[in-house]
């Protein structure tokens, strides 16, 4: 585990929660304040009344080999706690909009939800920000209750897979452009997911390599050519 949501009370109590998650001290991850009572979202409306904060480990290398298993299964029955949690929240967030639906699907440890209907598309935002930012809230929602951590990938009309496109051709032109230059190219910051379409397209092209470098949220992926 390289990095954990945590909640509490205050902004001191959150991070004390994600310390005891990671089992490490406070020099050892970068700390980030996701949401608190003073400032809360329209999209978070729903969500309680706590500070949320995202703490990653340090120095920690992103390694994107091929999925392997998760370590700490998660029973059916707290899958099914998540599910819950989350069915409750969408249907009190369906009634804010007039054309609006969902689709919880459970895929292994994970949760994948769709939101469907005219007025979805508005909750994507500027590259997903606001895509993103809701399936934090969710996260955080449903995991309430549940031992270990049922993971929630959000899509809105098909958001996810048409920017999967993009980035995959991105990453084949900006690689032939470094091969054809022999220049090192830095791309914009990246969310995690996102970074690693970026490393996994180019996984096999012998004549390049990627690798991230700077801090969330402005970790960055830099190309450049093997010699």
């Amino acid at each position: 585990m390289n990095s954990v949501i945590a909640e509490g009370k205050t902004t001191a109590e959150a991070i004390e929660n994600g310390l005891k998650q990671l089992n490490v001290s406070k020099d050892k991850v970068n700390i980030k304040v996701l949401e608190n009572a003073e400032k809360r979202s329209f999209f978070s409306i729903l969500a309680p009344r706590v500070v949320k904060v995202e703490l990653t480990l340090k120095d920690v290398k992103e390694h994107y080999a091929p999925m392997q298993e998760h370590v700490n299964q998660i029973t059916p029955e707290q899958i099914e706690i998540a599910k819950k949690n989350l069915t409750v929240f969408l249907d009190e967030f369906s009634t804010k909009f007039e054309d609006f639906d969902y689709d919880i699907k459970v895929n292994g440890n994970d949760i994948n939800v769709e939101l469907k209907g005219n007025d979805s598309s508005k909750l994507i935002g500027y590259r997903g920000e606001t895509l993103n930012s809701i399936q934090i809230v969710m996260s955080t929602i449903a995991n309430k209750n549940v031992m270990g951590k049922v993971r929630i990938i959000l899509d809105i009309a098909g958001y996810r897979e048409k920017r999967k496109k993009v980035l995959e051709d991105l990453a084949d032109k900006i690689s032939k452009t470094v091969i054809k230059t022999g220049k090192t190219i830095m791309l914009e910051p990246m969310p995690a997911y996102e970074r690693k379409i970026i490393h996994t397209r180019l996984q096999n092209n012998e004549k390049v390599k990627t690798f991230s470098k700077g801090e969330e949220p402005y970790r960055k992926i830099v190309i450049s050519k093997n010699k």
